[in-house]
């Protein structure tokens, strides 16, 4: 008998580096037959001046995103409505793009002014550090545009295929305890590269994050490029390099490249391993286009070997890994003393959620202690720096006032939401108003608790809010019931976590809890956890043993 072996069939990626850039898919096409960049002057030449019908529809719904414009969802639909062309509106959101959430009050001041003359008073805070700014009408994104300008702010690639919002930490160049300041590194990188067309069309978004502070408040384990802070035993601070990590349906950790890179050489290995994703990055599929999925194939040491020999020209030092104390708080909520003598304040509002009104307020709050400096946190809190010692118990208190809170609950503090139903095509739930909701039902049920216990609300499987890397991560559903109408359910994965223990979330056997009855499955819960916890047992680690029983 004959055996024939047929040939391995391999699709192609749609890599540059494979010598054929022909485009393989939509967006590939689009990209490729006009760089998104240019559609700014669209914007302010045409779109603005007749009007939202007469956006030609891959602006509309491709190149606007790197202007950080998206359509958002039509008022009054629930999760049953899908689809983009059905839900969108004719207004917009547009995210305002804050590097390391490095604020003047000054630039504060003008985002709320924005906020309440052309976007109703919205402002949330997002977990990348930036302002999102809602219902938008397309006629005053340029007047929007020459405000945020007018104070070095702006929405150029905050969204889209390209160099996101680089999140780096809030506390950069004022915690006593940095390593080092990532800040000059951050800034180099933006003056290099945003809004260039070397990098204008990667094969999908591609999120930085630098910090040299001790608590690693950056997410650097679900970031496609970080730089984390470590002292080399013989060279001083530097940054150990992570790559490859995302969250989203796929979710993978980032990988370390085992090298120490002074401050200095930053940006250039941050250019070396932007062109790495921008030649290698698979382009054939959506799905597959993030970096994280070419660091997998590819592994780390291969990544490094590619990065050293075709892009930098050299090897890079041997360098320890970053590492962090068991039980450390990332989040900088609380009064904090800064290298100076002077402390920051940080605050928890529930789940970012800001408005034009309060935005003003802490302008005021801020500077009626001489303080000129507000920070936005990777975990959608607020900080006010270079605040007198002395005046920093008023200034919590006032705060309150703005539901900003300084001493927080550990629901309060821990609650992360995204977007969710209120203005994104994308999401099945409301998120919002339900952690706000599930967050004060907490405070008044178990008030007193004393372990940190987050809790992740996500619109859609996309994981804007982390929802694999919580303690409680909880994924927006649409479930029909027997009468056949609808209702907002939440699968719910547990025991994520990120730092010293970093693990994806136990997912159950299906568990899924109404959205009205959130608060009462998480007291439960809670109430479980502290009846069975080992002494000095975290949520996370007892969630991964629990038996099933004792988790629904």
């Amino acid at each position: 008998m004959t055996v024939t072996t047929r040939p391995t069939r391999t699709k192609a990626t749609g890599a540059w580096a494979d010598g054929d850039r022909t485009p393989l898919n939509h967006n590939e096409a689009f990209k490729q037959e006009d760089d998104a960049l240019n559609v700014r002057q669209r914007i302010i030449d045409v779109y603005s001046k007749q009007g939202f019908d007469s956006i030609a529809h891959d602006d509309l719904t491709g190149r606007f995103r790197w202007m950080g414009l998206y359509t958002q969802r039509k008022p009054g639909l629930d999760g049953t409505h899908t689809g983009e062309e059905d839900i969108s509106d004719n207004r917009f959101m547009m995210r305002v793009r804050s590097d390391g959430g490095q604020l003047t009050t000054q630039q504060v001041r003008t985002i709320a002014d924005i906020s309440n003359d052309f976007a109703e008073g919205s402002a949330d805070i997002s977990d990348r550090q930036n302002i999102q700014l809602h219902n938008v009408r397309i006629e005053d994104v340029p007047e929007i545009w020459r405000r945020l300008e007018a104070v070095d702010l702006g929405s150029t690639e905050a969204c889209g295929d390209c160099p996101r919002t680089i999140i780096a930490s809030p506390v950069a160049g004022v915690e006593k305890d940095e390593i080092v300041d990532g800040t000059s590194a951050m800034q180099e990188i933006k003056r290099r590269w945003i809004g260039n067309p070397e990098f204008s069309n990667l094969p999908r978004k591609y999120k930085t994050a630098i910090s040299g502070s001790p608590v690693h408040d950056i997410a650097h384990e679900i970031n496609d490029i970080s730089f984390v802070g470590v002292h080399h035993p013989e060279h001083g601070p530097g940054f150990d390099v992570w790559v490859g990590g995302g969250l989203s349906v796929q979710p993978i950790f980032a990988q370390r490249l085992g090298v120490w890179v002074p401050s200095e050489e930053v940006p250039a290995v941050w250019e070396g391993v932007t062109s790495i994703f921008r030649d290698h990055g698979y382009r054939r599929l959506r799905n597959k286009a993030r970096l994280k999925f070419l660091v997998k194939d590819w592994g780390a040491q291969k990544f490094r070997e590619v990065l050293e020999n075709d892009y930098l020209g050299r090897r890079l030092l041997d360098g320890p890994a970053a590492t962090v104390a068991p039980g450390t708080r990332r989040d900088h909520v609380g009064i904090h003393e800064q290298q100076d003598g002077r402390v920051w304040v940080g605050a928890a509002p529930i789940a970012g959620r800001m408005s034009g009104d309060k935005l003003v307020r802490l302008v005021e709050l801020a500077e009626g202690v001489g303080s000129r400096r507000i920070r936005f946190t990777p975990h959608q809190k607020v900080l006010v720096l270079d605040v007198p010692p002395q005046e920093a118990d008023q200034l919590a208190q006032d705060l309150r006032g703005i539901d900003l809170v300084v001493h927080p609950s550990e629901w309060r503090r821990n609650v992360l939401a995204c977007t969710g139903l209120e203005y994104c095509k994308l999401a099945l739930t409301d998120t919002k108003e339900r952690a706000r909701w599930t967050v004060e039902e907490l405070e008044k049920r178990l008030p007193h608790i004393d372990i940190p216990f987050s809790i992740h609300i996500n619109g859609c499987p996309n994981a804007c809010a982390r929802s694999q890397v919580g303690d409680v991560g909880l994924k927006g559903m649409i479930d029909q019931k027997a009468d056949g109408s609808y209702q907002e359910v939440f699968q719910v994965l547990l025991g994520g976590s990120l730092a010293e223990d970093t693990a994806l979330a136990r997912k159950t056997r299906a568990l899924k809890v109404a959205a009205e009855d959130l608060p009462d499955y998480i007291e439960r819960l809670a109430r479980t956890y502290l009846d069975q916890r080992e002494p000095d047992e975290s949520f996370h680690s007892w969630a991964r043993r629990a038996d099933e029983d004792d988790l629904r």
